[in-house]
């Protein structure tokens, strides 16, 4: 009997070994890409690049209503009912627990919403006209035409490559099946978010890939080999996305900060093309 449970934990203790190396790598490589500085360079970008605000503009009182809108329809209809069941799990946290799944919900039912009927065009000429005033204008070209002058969004011309995939239903599913994470106390709320921004992450430069010309197979062969960077940056995008109000402001400025690292890749100033690491570059390399 003392062998068996010495054997137990001396496999336990193996298995946390090779999770914490692994841990260890994954954090490297999100430090090493630089990934997690990209929503705040957006916003940095966004505020002081007035031409980049017209998109904006023009849809941010129907997204407004919008969030308005979802926001008090869910504290009002859902926060009593799941305060009730988070109580019994996370105790006394639970006030503060149910806040923040209702604002990813919410967050969520938004981004469904405002992505496809509101905000997908205007995101579409974001992004692009980011990657024109980082002079990115020859990959830009290969998804619409461009015009002359010095306003980036004003030289989007018509589109020749349709805009950013539509939320999918395997994307609700997942989402859904990841929701239980939430009866377990703090722990379980901050995996359900980091899984949420790994979600997240994998279709910030949807764009991008789609103007690269990339099949699945390349889109996928890329992400695997950069899952970190991506769930990196999609983990923020995520957390200044369920900020109340300033949801929609976030969603702009974390395209912009997804456009600013598309085109650093672009260019080969990211360390995940120019990196000292041998297979990055062959990343880099297999994937164009």
């Amino acid at each position: 009997m003392a062998s068996f449970a010495s054997n137990v934990q001396a496999k336990a203790q193996e298995v946390a070994k090779e999770d914490y190396e692994k841990a260890k790598v994954l954090l490297s490589d999100a430090a090493r890409s630089g990934a997690y500085l990209y929503p705040f360079k957006g916003i940095f970008y966004f505020a002081t690049h007035r031409s980049l605000w017209r998109p904006f503009y023009s849809r941010i009182l129907p997204t407004l209503g919008l969030t308005a809108g979802v926001l008090g329809s869910m504290f009002l209809f859902t926060y009593l009912p799941q305060l009730a069941i988070l109580v019994f799990v996370n105790g006394p946290l639970a006030v503060f627990t149910t806040v923040l799944l209702i604002l990813n919900e919410s967050s969520t039912i938004i981004n469904i919403i405002s992505r496809n009927f509101l905000l997908q065009d205007a995101l579409l000429d974001t992004f692009d006209g980011t990657l024109v005033a980082q002079n990115a204008t020859d990959i830009v070209s290969e998804g619409r035409q461009l015009k002359s002058g010095s306003d980036p969004i004003a030289r989007l011309g018509k589109i020749l490559k349709s805009p950013f995939s539509k939320f999918t239903p395997k994307a609700l599913v997942r989402y859904v099946m990841y929701l239980p994470l939430n009866f377990i106390p703090v722990v379980g709320t901050v995996i359900f978010i980091l899984l949420q921004g790994r979600s997240r992450g994998s279709s910030v430069h949807g764009r991008y890939f789609q103007l690269k010309g990339w099949s699945s197979a390349q889109q996928k062969d890329w992400l695997q080999r950069h899952t970190s960077p991506y769930a990196t940056f999609g983990t923020i995008a995520t957390l200044l996305e369920m900020i109340p109000v300033l949801s929609m402001f976030f969603a702009f400025t974390n395209t912009v900060g997804a456009a600013l690292w598309a085109a650093d890749i672009e260019q080969k100033n990211s360390q995940m093309t120019q990196g000292t690491a041998p297979s990055l570059r062959e990343s880099a390399k297999k994937a164009e």
